[in-house]
């Protein structure tokens, strides 16, 4: 889930209005809005930080960054397990691999 749905569905949850968020993290209604709109990109982390405590989540779970994340498929979650197991040298190896991976899709139309 992106940090902009993320936000939205937690703000709902918690039926906080856009000005409750906003005066809670010191910025303006509209900010909020565009953050969950996704039109306002890479927020400080500073203001991710007041948002995850806002929310009382943890920062990982707000911008998606959570294998480990009851939204993530269990084959996310199982390869992230593996992952750990692995020695410095094959993590390095396989981060290098799904970076050739990226570079290779961006590449391809």
């Amino acid at each position: 889930m992106s940090f902009a749905r993320k936000l939205h569905d937690l703000r709902i949850a918690q039926r906080l209005s856009l000005q409750d968020v906003a005066n809670a993290v010191e910025i303006s209604k509209a900010h909020v809005w565009n953050l969950e709109k996704g039109i306002t990109g890479n927020p400080s982390m500073d203001l991710v930080v007041k948002l995850a405590e806002l929310f009382r989540v943890r920062v990982a779970d707000l911008v998606g960054e959570n294998p480990e994340s009851e939204e993530e498929p269990a084959e996310v979650v199982a390869m992230f397990r593996d992952l750990k197991k692995l020695d410095d040298r094959d993590r390095e190896t396989i981060r290098m691999l799904m970076e050739q991976m990226q570079r290779r899709a961006k590449d391809d139309p």
